[in-house]
């Protein structure tokens, strides 16, 4: 609180601009919010779905929703704020020019344009810089956009609809945050510099303490961070405006004198943080609520905005209010009802009066006057309306491009997060003064570990569909699929008998309805569809009658770290045949960081067991046709080092031991042997999903048995070819199998080796079949059947 109030004669601000969640420097956002007590900033082009995930086997939007809820537990740390703009994380890019052909440059440049408008920061600051040494095409183009809109943001005529909101918005300058990372090394004495290493004592820790806590935040990227203390300095370089001399904020007015009739203020704040008691602040409410009042009367702008929030939120810490609006259900589901709960409290006894309380359509008076640390309860029952949009993250709302989210609401660009189901505002009068407090309605519930837990509250349709495999492939060993849903209220649903309808064939889409089943609140209902019903089509799943439209799948995201993650996706089921055969029957996987392969070799007619710690060291695995290690298996399951013996006896008596990619990085680094003979993993990747792939040995049997691989295989595969490439292996003992390259680079060997062992195989593979298999890629499917075939047709 006294820092709050510190910070209100504060009046600057700063953006810092990079690509992904995590790219940020929370060290400098912590300085900037904590010890400059600047307002701050951070927008990340993306959410990161394009990233691994370490903690579990949620990719692309998925994985982008976890990230996005990492970013705002970090900031709830470091004091920032966070924006987004609607960049689409595709995965690992070479160049900006790659990155530009998927996100729409002018597009994604208006976003970051808006954002600046919106925040009107002093200064931009850009983790990277525009000519390459970031490394990740997605870095550059970052800079490049910041820098792009450093000039653009001032000028009336670029994205004029955008001037209904905002006003066009000079930033003095712009600078680069050099770095020192790895083997690149951007930084100089000659570079403008500072201490950023500070500590804090109100705080009780230092600037990178505070970081490596906010940076620990991104744990789906393994990126816990140990604390630094002392001196830590950090680099600058200007790319645009006027370089500064002795401080960065050098030229900018940040005091009051910045806003016409400030002055008065600022000795007000001078009084206020003057008389601050630590151990009785209500004691400064009456002078917060003069404060106020003093800031409403001068003229309307951005600054007079700011602080009049930052003010009432002062008032409230102040007072010791404490504010709830809880339900005891964590949907609130449509055409049904739910409890809404109220609860106050004027802890210190403020001089404090519940004037109203509205949210939704309710729209209550009141005059109660708050007793000190008496509880005020209050509830209201509300009708949730079938015309009450369901809680889906605002981006998520229409179908996306390859590169970027269709968001058509201008105002919600940049906007961080998933809009509340409800908000409810309670109108009190402290000292004299109306406030308007608004909180988002919490589930609220009692865990018998971790005691109480808020998380948000989502509404939901009347039915909801299970998860299931969005892409059944028919081969002779399918007998159909179970398609399953939850009444979330007791319902009806009209039609014929409950069995699968096909209504409206159209040639490639049909709608598939269940109808004629009568279901209690919270029932679930299956239903079998033979193979022979399915034809290779797309089929919009729903319940009777409507046929306009697929039903919701509700996905819940659960992480102990953040918020239960709630969104929807379409029930739509893809029917494909394609010409695959597998060899072979018996699968052992190995969980690595989490993927979902085990699902598409169970839908190729493969049994899967995984294999843990446990099974592997009280079980034979002899016979297993295959065994599979899962993506960054070595990197993160530190026991398959006991087993290294285990696994190549397997192998050395004829098992086929096949490992996806695994990192040499600070995600991890492989400790183990896992291969017969030595080879290394390299950071060697080929982003271009389309690049050329030439066959070394097209006798060889990987690309023969049992499916013929051809270059048809490699048509439509998404986002990249492969990753972490093998290197540095002796070709007397690893065959090579494919090659090939990005645009402009050398062709490589190293996405698939193969080697022999005794009378079995040992694969090593970067190729991305985590992605290409969930994507239902034929070429996928079949060169994986053949990989797994290698011991039941001599390949030597």
């Amino acid at each position: 609180m006294y820092l709050a109030i510190r910070k209100l004669n504060v009046l600057g601000s700063v953006l810092y601009i990079a690509a992904h969640p995590d790219d940020e420097n929370t060290r400098l956002l912590a300085y900037f919010s904590k010890d400059r007590m600047y307002r701050t900033g951070y927008l990340s082009l993306t959410r990161g779905d394009g990233g691994q995930n370490l903690i579990g086997n949620e990719q692309g939007i998925e994985l982008g929703l976890i990230r996005t809820q990492e970013l705002l537990s970090a900031r709830r740390i470091d004091g920032a704020e966070q924006f987004f703009s609607r960049a689409y994380d595709f995965g690992f890019s070479k160049s900006p020019q790659e990155t530009f052909t998927k996100w729409d440059r002018e597009k994604i440049l208006s976003d970051v344009v808006w954002v600046i408008r919106k925040f009107q920061p002093d200064i931009i600051i850009t983790r990277f810089p525009t000519t390459g040494e970031g490394g990740h095409g997605h870095h550059t183009a970052s800079a490049i956009l910041a820098n792009e809109a450093f000039t653009e943001a001032a000028d009336p005529n670029r994205f004029p609809e955008q001037l209904k909101y905002v006003k066009p918005w000079q930033v003095k300058r712009v600078l680069w945050n050099t770095f020192n990372f790895g083997n690149t090394n951007t930084i100089s004495n000659d570079q403008f510099k500072f201490d950023v290493g500070g500590y804090n004592p109100l705080l009780g820790k230092s600037y990178g303490e505070i970081a490596a806590i906010s940076r620990s935040n991104h744990k789906s990227q393994g990126f816990g961070a140990s604390a630094s203390r002392g001196e830590a300095l950090e680099y600058f370089k200007t790319t645009g405006g006027p370089a500064p001399e002795n401080d960065i904020m050098d030229g900018i007015e940040l005091t009051w004198k910045r806003v016409p009739g400030g002055e008065s203020i600022s000795k007000m704040i001078d009084n206020l943080s003057a008389s601050f008691d630590l151990l009785h602040p209500e004691n400064s409410v009456k002078g917060l609520v003069e404060l106020y009042q003093a800031i409403n009367k001068l003229p309307d702008g951005y600054w007079k905005n700011q602080k009049l929030k930052e003010v009432q939120v002062l008032v409230e810490q102040c007072s010791g209010l404490f504010l709830d609006a809880t339900t005891s259900e964590q949907f609130a589901v449509q055409t049904d009802s739910i409890r809404i709960n109220f609860f106050l409290n004027d802890r210190l006894g403020v001089n404090a009066t519940l004037k109203n309380i509205s949210v939704d359509d309710l729209d209550s008076n009141f005059n109660i006057v708050l007793t000190k640390n008496k509880n005020v309860s209050l509830g209201k029952i509300f009708f949730v309306s079938p015309l009450k949009p369901i809680t889906q993250p605002y981006w998520l709302e229409n179908k996306m491009e390859e590169g970027y989210f269709n968001v058509k609401d201008l105002q919600k660009i940049g906007q961080a997060d998933v809009d509340p189901a409800y908000i409810t505002h309670f109108t009190i009068n402290i000292e004299g003064q109306d406030f308007n407090f608004a909180k988002s309605v919490k589930y609220k519930f009692t865990d018998p570990v971790k005691g109480e837990v808020y998380e948000p509250l989502a509404i939901i349709p009347q039915i909801t569909f299970r998860d299931f495999d969005p892409l059944y492939i028919k081969t002779d060993k399918q007998t159909g699929v179970e398609i399953s849903f939850t009444a979330n209220k007791s319902v009806n649903i009209p039609g014929a008998p409950p069995v699968f309808h096909s209504l409206n064939p159209k040639p490639d889409t049909l709608p598939l309805l269940i109808g004629g089943v009568t279901l209690n609140k919270k029932q679930l209902y299956t239903e079998s569809i033979p193979d022979k019903q399915l034809d290779p089509k797309v089929y919009k799943i729903n319940t009777a009658p409507d046929s306009s439209r697929p039903g919701y799948i509700q996905k819940t995201i659960t992480y102990d770290h953040i918020p239960y993650i709630n969104y929807f996706k379409e029930s739509i089921l893809t029917v494909r045949k394609f010409d695959l055969k597998i060899v072979g029957k018996k699968i052992g996987y190995i969980v690595g960081a989490g993927d979902k392969v085990p699902e598409a070799l169970e839908e190729m007619g493969y049994d899967v067991t995984i294999l843990g710690d446990k099974e592997l060291s009280r079980n034979s695995i002899q016979q297993y046709d295959a065994i599979i290690t899962g993506v960054r298996a070595y990197n993160t399951d530190e026991w398959l080092n006991n087993y290294y013996d285990k696994l190549m006896k397997y192998v050395h008596e004829g098992g086929n031991l096949i490992v996806q990619y695994n990192t040499s990085s600070n995600i991890g680094p492989v400790r183990a042997k896992i291969a017969p003979y030595n080879f290394d993993i390299s950071r060697t990747r080929v982003t271009d999903e389309n690049a050329e792939v030439k066959f070394l040995n097209p006798d060889h049997s990987v690309l023969n048995f049992p499916n013929k691989i051809t270059q048809e295989d490699f048509k439509g595969w998404i986002q990249e070819r492969s990753i972490y490439h093998a290197v540095g292996f002796d070709k007397k003992n690893f065959e090579t199998i494919f090659s090939m390259h990005d645009p402009g680079e050398s062709d490589d060997e190293g996405s698939l080796v193969i080697a022999r062992y005794g009378k079995g195989t040992f694969v090593y593979t970067g190729l991305v079949f985590f992605r290409e298999l969930p994507a239902g890629v034929a070429g996928a499917y079949r060169l994986f059947a053949n990989i797994i075939a290698l011991n039941k047709q001599k390949a030597f």
